[in-house]
């Protein structure tokens, strides 16, 4: 009996020791691993639990200013009120917006949004109701406040562009951030963030962005916002100074009137681009905010098409402005000399085909500065047959025609200078003699955009191979910096064959037989004259019919019949600063329409130079009207 308690006491102590010990494991591993998860790793548990606290947050930077060269302010931005709505603030969410909608404009879609948001998000998350209000939409809001639960006022930026219509298609416009334009910035993600969509806003957009500010905010575990902690605002987007001449810019616009056309303003020195404009226009300012689907489809539709940019994207035969180009190539080649003379009889045959001259019964015997001067279809057919398309294609090249020139706008059209090559490879077919004919004064497959024409006429008023831009800041990236003086290399073109060309076109003006005569200079310095080149450029093929019946009559035709209207220009002609290039779509006659709106922009070049520091400076009261001479 005792032997038995004494085994069943050693059974027991020994479960007790082994008890023991398990526990003793137990909290001996309990221990080591609160060490662990206390001492050792301490440091991450704590950072994890601060950032379950603590929410970081971007802020949009403020947009850079665009301003011309006076520093007139182009792009702006300006204060965004907002409506927010709280949805565990308003009792009644449905009738907090019905009450809404008899002070804003409040319409269905954007009411069953805001319901869709208010079940979908927290309730402590603001929603925006709308955006873009005037300052007596909330004044009006904040009179009614008791009466709208849950409702508060927001204060943002938005893109403001002063000038609307008459800078748009230089400055493009801002956008809401698509899902295609996504790159992994997290700023890009931003609600309500807008990026640059046209002009130069897209070009240097990342410039004019900044840089993300941030703020930490103090949450709770639902993600309440309990305090703020920490605000450091955004870098403000660079400043970007143009060479525009705003007030240049303005007139030249005003003074297209309510053509559908262009004109462009250069430095012949330096390559800044003073003025392009292109017209008709629309308001960017409805881009900023938001435009709605009629404003746009009336804007598509508009066959004058103003969403494009015609100075840099339109592509127009340059017709008679091209015969420089012709001239200069057969003198280079040594096809024809200054005394070279054609007769013109008002056609001239070859083969089955017959080529009419403008004027229908000729000029009769015509040389060089004749043939510019009265712009002779008949002179530049014989010249263009002698020196052949390719030599044509060489100098239009030379001249800044038929090519990009990486402009500051995106957007821009190479326009086109045929050559043999180019007609074999891209339609198959060899080229031919009449061709040639044809695009001795600027028609068939030759086309080019304004800007190309500008840039043109100042090469031939210098002599250098200008290159225009807009931006007086040279901006690559994010850095922005002061555009070194240009340099542009010479043209390699004899300075004889270039002084015959300028002396052609300044007859072309200031010769009682120049075909622009009417469209003088009427500065007080009589001394102080332009040159230029009138264009009319057909855009459909005459009959014969039409030809022997003289029923052609612009006016009489519907308006995408009619002929377009050029002119290029530069002053003054003793010593050339300024190059200006006009097309009027379907304008009719380009010594009548196009030749007194460049003589009025170059006018007011003239006016403000040679200081250009006054930005009103100048400026007619309107823009003057006078009698055009008709050139065929």
């Amino acid at each position: 009996m005792q032997h038995r308690d004494h085994d069943r006491v050693r059974m027991f102590t020994r479960r007790a020791a082994l008890l023991a010990g398990a526990q003793g494991l137990l909290f001996g591993a309990l221990a080591a691993r609160m060490y662990y998860l206390q001492v050792v790793d301490s440091y991450r548990y704590r950072l994890l639990a601060e950032e379950n606290r603590i929410n970081m947050r971007l802020l949009p930077p403020p947009r850079g200013r665009i301003v011309d060269r006076f520093g007139v302010p182009l792009a702006v931005n300006q204060q965004n009120y907002r409506v927010l709505l709280t949805a565990e603030n308003a009792p009644d969410v449905a009738m907090t917006l019905d009450r809404l909608a008899h002070l804003i404009p409040l319409g269905e879609s954007e009411r069953e949004r805001v319901l869709r948001e208010a079940r979908r998000k927290r309730k402590f998350v603001p929603i925006t109701v709308a955006e873009f209000l005037s300052w007596e939409e909330v004044a009006q809001l904040e009179v009614n406040a008791p009466d709208l639960p849950g409702i508060s006022i927001d204060v943002g930026e938005r893109r403001h562009y002063p000038y609307g219509t008459h800078a748009s298609h230089v400055l493009g416009y801002v956008g809401a951030v698509s899902e295609r334009e996504l790159t992994g910035d997290p700023l890009l993600e931003l609600p309500g963030f807008r990026i640059g969509k046209n002009g130069i806003e897209r070009q240097y957009d990342l410039a004019l962005r900044g840089g993300a500010g941030r703020v930490q905010l103090e949450v709770n575990a639902v993600g309440r916002v309990i305090r703020e902690l920490e605000r450091q605002e955004g870098q403000r987007g660079h400043e970007l100074v143009t060479t525009l001449d705003m007030a240049l810019q303005q007139f030249a616009n005003e003074r297209l009137g309510g053509e559908s056309g262009a004109v462009v303003a250069l430095d012949v020195k330096t390559g800044d681009v003073l003025a392009l404009a292109s017209t008709p226009s629309y308001d960017p300012n409805e881009f900023a905010s938001g435009i709605s689907a009629r404003t746009w489809q009336a804007l598509v539709g508009n066959e004058k098409a103003p969403l494009r940019n015609k100075a840099i994207a339109g592509e127009y035969a340059p017709g008679s402005t091209f015969k420089m180009v012709v001239a200069l190539a057969a003198l280079e080649a040594g096809v024809i000399d200054p005394s070279t003379s054609f007769y013109c009889n008002g056609k001239l045959r070859l083969g089955d085909g017959l080529f009419h001259c403008w004027k229908r019964h000729g000029h009769g015997a015509v040389e060089l500065v004749r043939g510019i001067r009265e712009s002779c279809d008949v002179y530049f057919y014989e010249v263009a047959k002698r020196v052949g398309i390719d030599r044509i294609a060489d100098m239009a090249n030379r001249l800044g025609l038929g090519g990009r020139m990486a402009f500051d706008v995106p957007g821009e059209r190479p326009g086109l200078i045929p050559t043999r090559e180019w007609k074999q490879a891209v339609l198959g077919q060899p080229w031919v003699k009449g061709e040639t004919l044809i695009a001795g004064i600027g028609q068939g497959f030759v086309l080019a955009t304004p800007l190309q024409l500008g840039v043109m006429s100042a090469r031939l008023a210098s002599g250098r191979a200008v290159v225009p831009h807009l931006a007086r800041d040279v901006v690559e990236g994010e850095t922005v910096a002061a555009r070194a003086a240009p340099d542009f290399a010479p043209l390699d073109i004899n300075p004889v064959h270039l002084a015959l060309v300028r002396q052609g076109m300044d007859d072309v003006v200031n010769h009682e037989r120049g075909t622009a005569r009417r469209s003088r200079l009427r500065l007080d310095d009589e001394t102080v004259t332009m040159a230029g080149k009138t264009g009319t450029a057909q855009v459909r093929r005459i009959t014969k019919r039409e030809r022997a019946t003289r029923v052609r009559k612009n006016e009489e035709l519907p308006w995408r019949f009619r002929d377009h209207a050029l002119f290029v220009s530069f002053a003054p002609v003793t010593a050339p600063r300024y190059a200006v290039a006009v097309v009027v779509e379907h304008g009719g006659g380009g010594s009548k329409i196009a030749a007194p709106i460049a003589r009025d922009v170059l006018e007011e070049c003239l006016k403000r130079d040679p200081g250009r520091t006054a930005p009103g400076a100048g400026l007619a009261s309107g823009p003057p009207t006078g009698p055009g001479w008709v050139e065929g």
